[in-house]
């Protein structure tokens, strides 16, 4: 469905006299696939590039350089025609849906209006669509009159998912949609989102930096730091066993919500180095309890644990070179 090549995005830094001298390298070589009908959940801290990568997925943000394919087609060599209408099969969902729905539009006009921009059915098959939609989200039928303001936040992150099925779309991003929520919406918002999945057949680039949340609704989980991938594999493989060290510390940092079982936080040493100067080396080798002093100097190559699971870590390289000489 999706694949992206070396994806870069580099953010040019202007100085006082107008000129750029830097860059923020919010995504820096970014390659992953999505296949037909499965969750890909992208994780990382605040500020990892996970958001940028996916407004690059729709070109709400031009990339820097790569390519991305959608059905084998480079949507990077689109033109701003065609890709109008590809963006029927791609859609996206906001995180925040209080500022990405219009306030001063009805419930109604908010869902209508992607069907007057590409020109699509009559009044009255709008009118009935917008229905459909609203009873497909959970939503009355005459919630279409009211304006955002008068629903709460779970039900405007509805109505933000009405708007992104609209379209029949294949591919649907994700950018942190339950993230505003209380727990308990979000596990409605999240099960809503899996079963429409099932009925409309989407694919899902889940954006989020819950790893609770990414575990639960995700086939597969990618790994984000500094702008670069560290670890993919599947849900289950990610979860009970990761390998990359930042990985072992996202998933030691969730707290749990047995408050018989006390357990001390482990949060990453250290601050996060600026995108504008990024370490040398591994860039988790500044937070890293296991770093050594080729993470300082030599940038990790992907290696294949298996069919379904890479890792970016020398530390990991070095073990699995260790057993393989010990079957040998």
């Amino acid at each position: 469905m999706l694949t992206i090549r070396e994806l870069r995005k580099y953010f040019p830094v202007k100085s006082g006299f107008g000129t750029s001298r830097q860059h923020v390298k919010a995504v820096d070589g970014v390659s992953l696939e999505i296949q037909a009908g499965e969750t890909f959940g992208l994780v990382g801290e605040s500020g990892c590039g996970k958001s940028t990568l996916g407004y690059c997925v729709l070109r709400l943000i031009e990339p820097t350089s790569g390519e991305i394919f959608f059905q084998g087609q480079d949507i990077l060599q689109l033109n701003s025609a065609e890709m109008r209408r590809l963006r029927r099969e791609i859609q996206m969902i906001f995180q925040d849906p209080a500022s990405s729905l219009d306030p001063r539009m009805t419930v109604r006009q908010i869902l209508e209006e992607p069907f007057v921009i590409h020109k699509l059915y009559s009044k009255r098959e709008r009118s009935d669509r917008v229905e459909e939609l609203l009873e497909a989200v959970g939503m009355e039928k005459q919630s279409g009159s009211k304006y955002p303001h008068q629903f709460s936040g779970g039900q405007r992150q509805r109505i933000g998912i009405a708007r992104a099925l609209a379209l029949h779309p294949k591919l649907i991003v994700a950018d942190e949609p339950v993230s505003a929520l209380d727990v308990s919406i979000q596990a409605q918002i999240v099960n809503l989102m899996q079963d429409l999945q099932v009925r409309f057949g989407l694919t899902y680039l889940f954006v989020s930096h819950g790893l609770p949340v990414v575990e639960y609704i995700s086939d597969r989980i990618g790994v984000m730091y500094l702008g670069r991938l560290v670890e993919t594999g599947l849900s289950a493989e990610i979860c009970r066993r990761p390998l990359h060290p930042y990985t072992q510390l996202l998933l030691a940092s969730v707290p749990s919500p047995d408050p018989g079982r006390r357990q001390e936080m482990k949060i990453p040493a250290g601050e996060i180095p600026s995108p504008l100067d990024p370490p040398a080396g591994c860039r988790f080798h500044t937070r890293c309890p296991h770093a050594m002093d080729r993470c300082r100097v030599e940038e990790p190559r992907e290696l294949r644990v298996s069919e379904t699971r890479r890792v970016w870590c020398h530390l990991v390289e070095e073990s699995a070179g260790g057993l393989a000489a010990e079957k040998s």
